[in-house]
């Protein structure tokens, strides 16, 4: 399944949910495969210290290799491509574990050249290793101001491309946000600091069929402000959120997931729509479904709500009965 109305190629994968799991710590990477997140991305960036990246470069592999991720999808942050350790990082895992892979995250992403670079990194690699070029996907993590300016060109850079991430701690500080607690708005500014920077990323990605996704709110012992930041990229239309907890990763699925009654009506739309566009239908194209008038930018925006429902396991409790037609 690909996001209605746009380009994109590539399968939509479930990402409610994100789960950062050290690459370098054997305890979290072994207790994440029985955590229900959607998503995992298994880090050998910020969270491994400099002397430690060799070390969990293998232990991702062995992890990705030998463990049990069920039906989570599996992603390596790798480290951004002005340190010496990306090239490494992505021969060393695709090499080892490629065919356990469901994409590459790429930090601080500034412009489109990084993303093509890791494209022909990626190719090279799959193709030594005897992998379809191209299976392995990209997302890339706006984590700047150069990214954001550039999130356009970038989100359209590669056709592995599946998501754009916010990154927000490098970006509060490539901004010079005065605020040091990431996610939470900033003392002095009356609105959202935040509303520009999440619909610019929004755009880039759904122009181009990608998903978005939001990233961590760092205090985790406060539940009540995790629900508040992520029901603010959710409305938006966000697709899921970074969780660095198990204790977030509940929330996150109930909030970018709808509503048991929201699920219901877009399948009822669904339903209407084709009945009534048929020939048994009277080939209409708009029609009533209660008290609400659809048509088809109502089915379009059913299917994108359905679609999500039946990613996070919902099952429908009601059916549309067809009118009697005079």
């Amino acid at each position: 399944m690909t996001l209605p109305g746009t380009p994109g190629q590539r399968p939509l994968r479930s990402r409610r949910s994100v789960l950062a799991v050290p690459g370098s710590n054997p305890r979290f990477l072994e207790k994440a495969q029985g955590l229900p997140a959607d998503a995992v991305f298994l880090d050998l960036e910020d969270a491994v210290a400099p002397l430690a990246k060799e070390r969990a470069r293998h232990a991702v592999v062995e992890a990705l290799n030998e463990g049990d991720w069920g039906t989570k999808t599996r992603v390596v942050r790798v480290n951004d491509w002005a340190t010496p350790w990306t090239y490494r990082d992505v021969i060393t895992v695709v090499e080892g574990a490629g065919a356990r892979l469901d994409a590459l995250l790429l930090p601080k992403t500034q412009d489109a050249a990084q993303v093509r670079a890791l494209d022909l990194l990626l190719t090279q690699v799959e193709r030594t290793v005897g992998l379809a070029a191209g299976r392995i996907g990209i997302e890339a993590q706006i984590e700047d101001a150069r990214g954001l300016v550039n999130a356009e060109e970038i989100a359209r850079a590669s056709p592995r491309l599946e998501s754009l991430v916010f990154g927000p701690a490098d970006f509060m500080a490539s901004i010079n946000m005065k605020s040091l607690v990431v996610g939470e708005q900033p003392p002095g500014y009356p609105a959202d600091a935040y509303h520009y920077i999440l619909m610019r990323i929004l755009m880039a990605a759904r122009a181009h069929g990608l998903q978005a996704i939001d990233g961590p709110y760092l205090q985790i012992r406060n539940p009540a402000g995790f629900r508040e930041v992520a029901g603010r990229s959710a409305a938006l239309g966000f697709d899921g959120k970074w969780v660095l907890h198990p204790d977030q990763i509940a929330a996150a699925n109930e909030i970018f997931s709808p509503s048991q009654e929201d699920y219901d009506r877009a399948e009822l739309i669904l339903d209407a729509y084709e009945w009534w566009t048929s020939a048994a239908g009277g080939a209409r194209g708009a029609a009533m479904l209660g008290e609400e008038m659809i048509d088809e930018a109502s089915r379009k925006m059913a299917l994108v709500l359905a679609g999500k429902g039946r990613a996070a396991g919902l099952v429908r409790t009601s059916a549309f009965e067809p009118p009697a037609v005079s």
